[in-house]
Order: C-alpha cells, then structure tokens, then sequence
C-alpha cells in the first residue's frame, strides 16, 4: 500500500515540476512566469519530499522532510514577491494584455518610495490645502 502512495506522490510531484517548467517557458512575461514557477514547482517539491518520506518511513527522514518542505512554503514566496516587486521598479514590462497595474503611480523612483492609498489620499489633501 505504501509503494502505491509512492508512486502516486512521486508521480503527481513530477508532473508539477514539469507543469512549472513547461510555465516557464510558455508565460508571456515574467511576472506570470513567476507565478507559475513558485505555485507549480512549489507544490511538486513538496509531493517529492512527501514520497521520499513514505519510501523512507523512518522518523529522521520524515522530520527533515517536513522541516524542508515548510522552509520551501515560507521562502518561495516571499522570494517569488521579492524578485517580482524587484523587476518592477527597475521597469520590465508588463504583458501587452495586462490592462491591470496595481502599482501604477505608486512608485517614486527617486525616492524609491512606495505609498498606498492612505498616504497618496492624504498627499492629495495637502496638496489641495497648499494651492
């Protein structure tokens, strides 16, 4: 029964990794690859590590295995957001068929400041009390 979940596991983890792989490649720009990338190989990781810790069975394994697949959770996206946010502010485009950019006259680039919609609503104010 074990070697089924194995296969099962092994196999569903294999195909994640190819999906993101194949993501990669086909996503017109790199804010969707990105996407891609930490969702599909995230959880295709993590099924690899589920069948090594079913093929093992022993408690020194699964424990690492859990310790990595819970440092793969928390660090792939926050790394994912990092280079995303990254590559915005140094200007890579957006897809052509984005008609969405959060983001848009947020950002100062001389600054490098990033303000949200309290700070711009409140900018507006002043800047409406001063004229």
């Amino acid at each position: 029964m074990i070697d089924i979940l194995v296969y099962i596991t092994s196999g569903l983890g294999a195909l994640f990794v190819l999906l993101a792989a194949i993501g990669t490649l086909r996503m017109p720009d790199q804010y969707l690859r990105i996407s891609v990338n930490t969702k599909a190989a995230t959880l295709g990781v993590g099924l690899l590590l589920v069948a090594a810790a079913l093929f093992f069975l022993e408690t020194s394994v699964t424990t690492r295995v859990l310790a990595v697949i819970i440092f793969i959770l928390i660090t792939a996206p926050v790394g994912a957001h990092l280079i995303g946010r990254t590559s915005y502010f140094i200007g890579n485009k957006l897809w052509e068929n984005s008609y969405i950019d959060d983001l848009k006259g947020k950002y100062n680039k001389t600054t490098h400041d990033l303000k949200g919609l309290d700070k711009m609503e409140k900018n507006d104010e002043e800047a409406k009390s001063k004229s």
